[in-house]
């Protein structure tokens, strides 16, 4: 009877997640095309803040997007070399039109990409807004502009879209997806664009930020630690003093180009911060470790299991059918909320009913992400240990 309880309740989460959690699982939070958001009456001026360490191979496919940007305003590029030791710094400034900026370690208290970002803005000066964006961001024609028309249009202090990120080896299409799908459960991006909502979320690989809410919010200086920099950057300016208007969304013309070629990068990228997420409590990592079996595996073991023992028995009834009819009607669902962001990611639909078997495998990134943690290497990216890039998104 406990199994048929817990089976059943499954399934009424799944219905809760499909109809209650905010859409999360839609894919058409896009910002507004021109029609519905018009051109300012003055295009504020804009300076790209980049942080970048050891990033000489990607960026000449990714910073000359950004110089290309067609932006009716003033707009400008500085580029912050962290500390590289591949000539990062001379790689941006052969491309074009850059100030490089020679990156100092980190002080005391300080995460690594929120201290090269803080440097990026005290260089960046006076201007209207700030864009942050990774070494690693390819973007359209045109996406500046937009982000630009639909801050001002709305007057929303951040405007951030989630970056496409790659997927093109095996190991990709089946991570990266479920990633950006376990990303916006965690954060509905419905409820992070909702000024009252408390939910507050940004993607660090695309966010426009106005600079005088910023600053008045206290600066990067009040999330100096942070280890998840978009997460924090999002909560201060819509929790913060300044209770900024934000939004976050999905796009297609925002590409992260930063490869994963094997599972093992990709279980980095997903152990880095995992446990960053839980605030590295052993009781919250028990409670996560928990949910997940109980959400994502027990409806497809339910469905097989009560199958199997119905089809033994020559009959669907008893415990054996409660259990196969819950847990089918909750993969069921799973497997519908999963379909559109396999839409986004041009990827067959047929992958959707294996979900639960991604979940099990990010339980164990995010059982290892404590275990690293423990052992002294939570947050390991690039030669440093926990505080350097520990964004949300690489």
């Amino acid at each position: 009877m406990i199994l048929v309880v817990a089976c059943v309740a499954a399934a009424a989460a799944w219905v809760y997640l499909l109809t209650g959690r905010g859409g999360y699982w839609r894919t058409d939070v896009r910002l507004p095309g021109p029609a519905d958001a018009p051109d300012p009456a003055r295009w504020p001026s804009v300076v790209a803040v980049v942080p970048a360490r050891d990033e000489a191979a990607i960026l000449p496919e990714t910073l000359p997007t950004l110089l290309a940007q067609d932006y009716p305003g003033a707009f400008s590029v500085v580029l912050v070399d962290d500390g590289s030791g591949d000539g990062t710094g001379a790689v941006a400034a052969a491309l074009g039109t850059v100030r490089v900026v020679s990156g100092s370690p980190p002080p005391a208290g300080w995460a690594g990409k929120v201290w090269a970002m803080a440097q990026g803005v005290a260089v960046a000066g006076e201007c209207g807004y700030l864009l942050f964006t990774d070494a690693d961001i390819a973007v359209e024609p045109g996406v500046l502009a937009g982000l630009v028309r639909a801050a001002v249009a709305d007057n929303r202090a951040l405007v951030s879209q989630m970056a496409l990120l790659r997927a093109d080896t095996g190991w990709e299409r089946w991570i990266v997806p479920a990633f950006v799908y376990f990303f916006a459960q965690l954060y509905p991006f419905r409820w992070a664009g909702r000024p009252h909502a408390r939910t507050a979320a940004a993607a660090g690989g695309c966010m426009l930020v106005r600079r005088e809410v910023l600053a008045a919010a206290g600066g990067m200086e009040r999330i100096a630690g942070a280890r998840i920099d978009d997460v924090a950057l999002a909560r201060l300016l819509k929790r913060g003093p300044a209770r900024g208007r934000c939004w976050l969304g999905f796009t297609t013309r925002v590409h992260s180009r930063r490869p994963y070629p094997g599972l093992g990068a990709l279980w980095d990228m997903i152990a880095r911060s995992a446990y960053t997420q839980l605030r590295h409590s052993p009781v919250l990592l028990a409670g996560t470790v928990a949910g997940l079996c109980w959400l994502y595996l027990l409806p497809p073991a339910a469905a097989l299991g009560g199958l199997a023992v119905a089809a033994a028995g020559g009959h669907l009834a008893g415990p054996a059918g409660w259990c196969a009819a819950a847990g089918l009607a909750g993969w069921g669902v799973m497997t519908v909320t999963y379909l559109p962001v396999l839409g986004l990611y041009g990827l067959s639909p047929l992958r959707a009913p294996c979900l639960p078997l991604i979940a099990l495998l990010y339980t164990a990134m995010t059982v290892d992400s404590a275990r690293r943690h423990r052992a002294g290497r939570g947050g390991e990216w690039k030669g440093r240990a926990i505080g350097a890039y520990g964004s949300s998104r690489s």
